[in-house]
């Protein structure tokens, strides 16, 4: 019996060694050369080095004068993040879309954009397409008593546009120049 459980040990040894201590060290070693920015979390600074958040994670921003990214099911938590899993039949999901549309109506604007009243499929999406951007600018404007225009240009300007897919905003990014806005 021994002849067979010491190569046993010693292979579940090597192997342990390998793909639970080397493997994971060479490839976090080659991430933190070639990509470090996004293998540190991809950080979002202010101008103070203070860290506001990740490019890769939606925030929830409070009130009325910031621009709102998509609803997150979990609250914007990354441990529980996930959709909320409630089909389009279920009275919940179309009783909070109903009060995030009354909430987020814009008089004049038309219907409230679906990206703002839906979440995505992790509940932490950072971006908005901009259609969903441009539909809070008045409300932002009256709020900070800023022109619509220069909320317009500040869209474009953070205004992303990958190899596929629609062009899409980084609501962080859109908030922290909102913040450095005079008012």
């Amino acid at each position: 019996m021994l002849t067979q459980l010491r190569p046993a040990l010693s292979i579940l040894a090597l192997m342990t060694l390998i793909t639970g201590v080397a493997y994971p060290l060479a490839v976090t070693g080659i991430a933190q050369v070639v990509f470090p920015e996004q293998a540190n979390g991809s950080l979002v600074r202010d101008a103070k080095g203070a860290i506001r958040g990740s490019a890769l994670l939606a925030q929830s921003f409070e009130g009325p004068e910031w621009f709102q990214p998509r609803p997150s099911a979990a609250s914007f938590a990354t441990v529980a993040s996930g959709a909320s899993n409630l089909a389009p039949s279920n009275p919940a999901l179309a009783d909070r879309i109903g009060k995030d549309a009354a909430r987020l109506a814009t008089e004049g604007q038309g219907r409230v954009p679906m990206a703002l009243v839906t979440t995505s499929g992790s509940g932490l999406d950072p971006h908005l397409p901009t259609a969903a951007a441009r539909y809070q600018i008045p409300r932002i404007a009256a709020e900070r008593g800023v022109p619509a225009e220069a909320l317009a240009r500040l869209v474009d300007l953070n205004t992303e546009r990958p190899l596929v897919g629609p062009a899409v905003v980084n609501v962080l990014a859109l908030n922290m120049q909102l913040n450095e806005m005079p008012r």
